[in-house]
């Protein structure tokens, strides 16, 4: 299950994003916004983030004007490794050396056919398993597990 969350910034590509999942057949809980309506990128980013770090979702696709508040806000969360990516090779390999977990796009800055790319790069890229990137990965959740 994919959480996707986006403020009015990034309504428009999370309308194309969603087809394309739909067209895929991905599963996903839209947790807002619904509107191209001013509203609060942290209000939105909350619980989407909260649904990955409780296990119920396994991924996220988090969008506003230019990626940057979404992921602030995003990694404000334990458990979470949000990364802006801007082309595939930033998506591939924050997938495949992060382990990343929630895709970060800007819908003012980014392309459709372009965000659309880059998500599907996200969502098929698997994590290395190399020992190097796993012992990275242990060190970021340290750093979480020092924060509560």
């Amino acid at each position: 299950m994919i959480a996707l969350a986006c403020d009015h910034g990034g309504f428009e590509l999370m309308q194309d994003v969603k087809k394309h999942l739909d067209s895929a057949g991905y599963e996903y809980k839209d947790f807002g916004t619904f509107s191209s309506e001013s509203c609060d990128y942290p209000v939105i980013a909350a619980p989407a983030a909260e649904a990955i770090s409780a296990g119920n979702c396994d991924k996220g696709i988090f969008i506003c004007g230019t990626g940057i508040g979404m992921s602030i806000a995003a990694n404000k969360t334990c458990g979470i490794r949000a990364a802006l990516c801007t082309d595939c090779y930033m998506a591939e390999m924050t997938r495949s050396h992060n382990d990343a977990n929630v895709l970060v796009l800007g819908g003012r800055v980014t392309k459709p056919d372009v965000g659309i790319k880059i998500v599907e790069t996200f969502l098929t890229t698997d994590f290395s398993n190399e020992e190097k990137h796993c012992r990275r990965v242990a060190m970021l959740n340290q750093l979480d597990a020092a924060r509560t």
